[in-house]
């Protein structure tokens, strides 16, 4: 379901003219040992390049005089150096830019700092809820079901 979900955002946001990026997610295999020694295999999930894409592009696009405003919907502090790097195009080209990050703020929140050297916007609960998207993008006809994968799976029991 939700790969038809995503996939059909993403046409739509393309299609309203949005440049859209995605990749896919990379599983990786980690094991754990409990104390009692049974030892578990877990799928994790990594996300792989993402925070270099947008750096290149507010890059390209600050060196193109194409922003004025880079607003970086994350808390990623390895973007920090695309801060400075705007500032010092900024300098350099006599020109204002502004970068900022928004991110949500709140009792819910698991992080309340933004990424440093930016302007901070802190979304709290009611305004990230009026910027949801209303529109319901999963598939007419849901795919055929595939048996689940579990994402833990025993590998070795205790040895007693």
């Amino acid at each position: 379901m939700w790969h038809g979900f995503w996939s059909n955002r993403l046409l739509a946001m393309r299609r309203a003219g949005i440049y859209v990026f995605s990749r896919s997610i990379r599983y990786r295999t980690e094991e754990f040992a409990l104390p009692d020694g049974t030892i578990y295999e877990v799928d994790t999930a990594r996300e792989k390049g993402v925070d270099v894409r947008l750096a290149i592009d507010v890059m390209r696009l600050a060196i193109n005089d194409q922003l004025d405003v880079a607003l970086i919907f994350s808390q990623d502090q390895d973007l920090v150096e695309v801060a400075d790097e705007v500032r010092a195009i900024a300098t350099t080209g006599h020109r204002w830019i502004k970068v900022a990050c928004a991110f949500p703020s709140g009792p819910k929140a698991s992080f309340d700092r933004g990424i440093n050297k930016t302007d901070w916007f802190r979304m709290d609960e009611a305004f990230y809820n009026q910027c949801l998207d209303p529109r319901d993008y999963r598939p007419d006809h849901p795919p055929a079901t595939r048996p689940a994968v579990p994402t833990i799976r025993l590998k070795e029991h205790a040895p007693y």
